[in-house]
């Protein structure tokens, strides 16, 4: 599956040093706007503690972790959605992403520019905020237009239609969000599925502070998490510089011993990778075998063909069943072998509904 984060914010947040950090793929960084202007792409490994397990119980040839894209976008500015800066073609790098990661500057350093002249991450979300909003509000606007015709000529569908459209467009004048809106899902697909609005995706806010707020915050981080309280979002606090350095150690036990000596016991990207999986209603099964110890990527509530597709098409095409074990069995009874014997492999047709940490074996004739 191809999933991407957009990382997004204003210039000189600490995006690209994010990024930077993130990835192997070295993002340029400089202390002027739009020093990103081709967003550059990187493929990021999820961290998974079970995957280790795995791995030192199977012994595999290789070891393969499920990835995400994060996607470092020019920086926005004010009026970005009439064309302002780079404004344009930021938001249309955000309309291809599937989740964003919204970068706020928490720290006061003189020697950065901040592109507003102030330090004020209530304010620099806000700004975002409502240039995605213009945009999404111009995008409602001309599918109500069209569709507002159609209903005057008797379309039942289109009526239901418009009125769903009516419900966003209230919402956005209001100055909130359209994931904020009340709908199903069905509902939501239906009416505005294909205008890829940019305020309908989830977000993460990544409050970029001094290594001194880096446990306890500041007032800061205190004025964002008040601002997005509403939003019901989540809010990771890193120091974008140190999460560099951190990146760019090979050796684990180095690694924990300077976390250590910042009181931490994981680091801000790890926990940043983590919630991008999860807002993104992402779970892991994996396939073990002394060839290959892999991580597969699907989204809760998949069933059993679905998730086999992911591996083959052939596979869900020709499914037949799946042979599951859950991983507390797996590490308790230490083989696929001792798992059979001990009944603790179950045999499960096309509806099972596949669970995060399942170790499967599908089975398939095309």
């Amino acid at each position: 599956m191809g999933l991407q984060c957009g990382i997004v914010g204003l210039p000189n947040v600490g995006k690209s040093t994010l990024f930077s950090a993130l990835s192997s793929a070295k993002a340029e960084a400089a202390n002027y706007p739009f020093c990103t202007i081709e967003p550059n792409v990187g493929m990021v490994e999820v961290p998974d503690e079970r995957l280790e397990v795995l791995t030192e119980i199977v012994k595999p040839q290789r070891v393969v972790p499920t990835i995400i894209e994060f996607v470092d976008i020019a920086g926005l500015v004010k009026g970005a959605s009439q064309g302002a800066g780079l404004g344009n073609k930021f938001l249309a790098n955000i309309r291809e992403v599937d989740a964003i990661i919204h970068v706020v500057r928490c720290f006061q350093d003189d020697n950065i520019v901040h592109v507003e002249g102030r330090v004020n991450p209530v304010s620099d979300k806000e700004i975002i905020d409502y240039e995605l909003i213009i945009k999404d509000l111009e995008s409602i606007e001309k599918k109500i237009q069209k569709t507002d015709k159609a209903a005057r000529v008797g379309d039942a569908r289109a009526k239901v239609e418009l009125d769903i459209l009516k419900t966003y467009q209230a919402a956005l004048l209001e100055g909130k969000s359209a994931r904020s809106v009340p709908i199903s899902e069905d509902d939501r697909r239906e009416a505005i599925g294909d205008l890829h609005l940019l305020t309908v995706k989830p977000v993460i806010y990544v409050a970029n502070v001094d290594e001194a707020s880096l446990l306890t915050g500041n007032e800061y981080t205190a004025q964002l998490a008040e601002a997005i309280k509403a939003e019901g979002a989540e809010m990771i606090i890193i120091n974008a510089s140190l999460e560099a350095q951190i990146a760019e150690m090979t050796d684990a036990e180095e690694k924990t011993m300077f976390l250590a000596e910042y009181g931490l016991t994981e680091s801000g990207l790890s926990k940043l990778i983590k919630a991008s999986y999860s807002i993104l209603n992402l779970i892991t099964y994996f396939t073990a075998g002394v060839k290959e110890v892999r991580a597969w990527t699907i989204h809760r509530g998949w069933k059993a063909p679905a998730a086999a597709g992911v591996i083959h098409t052939d596979f869900e095409r020709g499914f037949i069943r799946a042979e599951v074990i859950k991983m507390l069995d797996y590490q308790q009874y230490r083989s696929e072998v001792a798992c059979r014997e001990a009944g603790k492999m179950s045999v499960e047709g096309k509806e099972y509904v596949v669970g995060d940490g399942d170790i499967m074996h599908f089975r398939f004739n095309v």
